[in-house]
């Protein structure tokens, strides 16, 4: 059971997947701000031990 985690009661292994879009889909996560948003996205994974596996 290699990569799952454990607690006293359940082994567990948990995934998400987050789509963010925004109203109307207008194109606000460009240039500078979609630089800044994905190191804070990675800084607050980084925090918590989370790994992102694959992102765009």
């Amino acid at each position: 059971m290699d990569g799952y985690q454990k607690s006293g009661h359940a082994i567990y292994d948990i995934k998400y997947h987050v789509i963010w879009v925004t109203k109307y889909r207008y194109k606000v996560l460009r240039g500078q701000i979609a630089v800044r948003l994905r190191e804070l996205i990675r800084q607050g994974c980084d925090a918590r031990g989370i790994t992102i596996l694959q992102g765009r």
